[in-house]
């Protein structure tokens, strides 16, 4: 780089460039006028049209379709690129509307379905920490 410092490997963990997240949507809080967001487990795999303009987009954008090569949801798409959640959720919105990702919309239905919450839950109760201890129940 040229302070001298070494990138940061996402791999590991490192330190996130700071670009604040108003400047990647142009100033804005909400994908549509209407003021509806994306929920976090909608489903967004890239077209063939967006692959074929990949080198052609923006940083972010082409991040966001470059990771939909397979389905991912809002949320793993945050978490893997490291961008705020409504950043993703405008890019993804913009995308769409382009023509260069296909957006799934999950069931309203289903998704508020407590059942799913429980075994939600229940799994990652299972799940032991460091030293191996799982975590005790309500």
């Amino acid at each position: 780089m040229a302070d001298g410092s070494t990138p940061p490997d996402p791999e590991r963990g490192g330190p996130v460039p700071a670009v604040r997240p108003f400047l990647v949507t142009a100033g804005r809080v909400a994908p549509d006028p209407s003021g509806r967001t994306m929920p976090v487990e909608t489903q967004v795999v890239a077209t063939a049209e967006g692959l074929a303009v990949l080198d052609r987009l923006a940083f972010e954008q082409h991040d966001i379709v470059a990771a939909c090569r397979i389905p991912q949801s809002i949320a793993e798409i945050a978490a893997r690129l490291r961008l705020h959640l409504n950043v993703v959720r405008i890019l993804a919105e913009d995308l769409r509307t382009a023509g260069q990702l296909t957006v799934h919309v999950p069931d309203t239905g289903v998704t508020h379905d407590a059942s799913v919450l429980r075994r939600l839950i229940d799994g990652l109760r299972a799940i032991p920490d460091s030293r191996g201890v799982l975590r005790d129940t309500d």
